[in-house]
């Protein structure tokens, strides 16, 4: 066994080749970037190639854990994209937000941030070009849709190009030494409904009072010792709030789903997700003529929502997500036939599934190599 200076000094020799490996790595993106601007091309960002890069050294790996091979790379891969052109994201903010969170996990720590008040604003950046991507919640786990997302969608022009499931924990900030002392509790509304029994059981006399989101709460909290907050422990850390209490939501698998919007959505992966909107006549057996479509073809609704149509009182339009690409021949299918039976019919995205365990898109898992079966002996 070496002895401690010794594995040390390797430690140190290891760290320099891998500096020295970033820095050319960097040069090479340098390089990338020069191409890019030749042909004209205008978004430098690839997810997929990005997704495929990460999956292929996550298969590799071996001793080092899978979620730190994607983290570390997934920084590496940020910073190269800075030295190219750095990304431009809006995501529903401020700093501290869950909506914060999920962007870093997709994006890196080197993007370009831009929070926004609200989701509306959010879609704002990206159609306007501010940012190259907006990221906003979707659905949650435990609540359903977010309600502002849907109605954005159906009224604009953005599609979903990306999704992300984040396991969502919620924690309990205050100032106050004792959960009897607090007198109000902060936070956004799908929070407070997140940890709706929560409250009740152990804050049964505290107000409940909604906020912009779950950094703004926490602001709340560090104003006044007798509030509390309802948020991320991002939040207690940069608003320097004690966490009191931690893991209060009403379902422990709590989680939320965030999209990326974009002008473009994804190409196939082989494990996708497509997001269609449509509305239907007020008539008698409408809704059911759409659905026989989707299951003629043999595709898969894997979830349905209605929202009050915007045109007419007591109207209603649907947004549903169903399994498989776009342009592959069984939605393709069905989305040609569920047109004929609509009074309009809008593609909202195509793009790969979030892995409910990891929250990162995925693709078919390749046959087991020469290395896996070795293992399975």
């Amino acid at each position: 066994m070496p002895a401690l200076g010794e594995a040390r000094a390797r430690i140190d020799a290891l760290d320099n080749t891998i500096l020295t490996l970033l820095e050319e790595r960097a040069d090479v993106a340098r390089d990338v970037a020069a191409v890019k601007r030749a042909a004209a091309i205008e978004v430098f960002h690839d997810p997929e190639r990005e997704r495929q890069v990460l999956e292929r050294l996550v298969k590799r790996g071996d001793r080092f854990p899978p979620d730190a091979i994607r983290a570390v790379f997934r920084e590496v891969m940020s910073a190269c994209l800075s030295v190219e052109e750095p990304l431009r994201v809006a995501y529903l903010g401020p700093e501290g937000t869950f909506s914060q969170m999920a962007a870093r996990h997709l994006f890196g720590l080197q993007a370009r941030y831009r929070e926004c008040a609200t989701i509306e604003a959010v879609f704002e950046a990206v159609q306007s070009k501010d940012a190259t991507y907006g990221v906003v919640p979707f659905e949650n786990s435990t609540e359903g849709a977010v309600s502002m997302t849907s109605d954005a969608l159906l009224e604009g022009d953005l599609l979903i190009r990306q999704e992300y499931v984040l396991p969502v924990s919620h924690c309990l900030l205050s100032r106050a030494r004792s959960l009897a002392a607090i007198n109000a509790v902060y936070s956004h509304p799908q929070a407070l409904a997140q940890c709706r029994s929560w409250i009740a059981k152990h804050l049964p006399r505290a107000q409940v009072v909604q906020t912009s989101s779950t950094a703004a709460a926490a602001r709340e909290a560090h104003a006044d010792e007798r509030a509390a907050a309802i948020g991320a422990d991002i939040a207690a850390e940069l608003h320097d709030v004690p966490i009191l209490r931690t893991r209060i939501q009403d379902r422990r698998e709590n989680a939320t789903r965030f999209v990326v919007l974009a002008h473009d959505d994804a190409p196939p992966s082989g494990r996708d997700r497509t997001t269609v909107a449509f509305g239907v006549q007020h008539q008698k057996g409408a809704l059911r003529r759409v659905l026989t479509d989707f299951e003629t073809a043999g595709v898969n609704l894997s979830r349905i929502e209605s929202r009050p149509s915007r045109k007419a009182p007591w109207q209603y339009v649907f947004l549903v997500d169903v399994e498989g690409h776009r342009t592959d021949p069984a939605l393709s299918s069905a989305l040609r036939a569920a047109k004929k039976s609509t009074a309009f019919l809008k593609i909202v995205g195509s793009y790969p599934r979030g892995d409910v365990t990891t929250g990162e898109a995925t693709t078919p898992a390749a046959p087991r190599g020469a290395k896996a079966k070795k293992r399975a002996r």
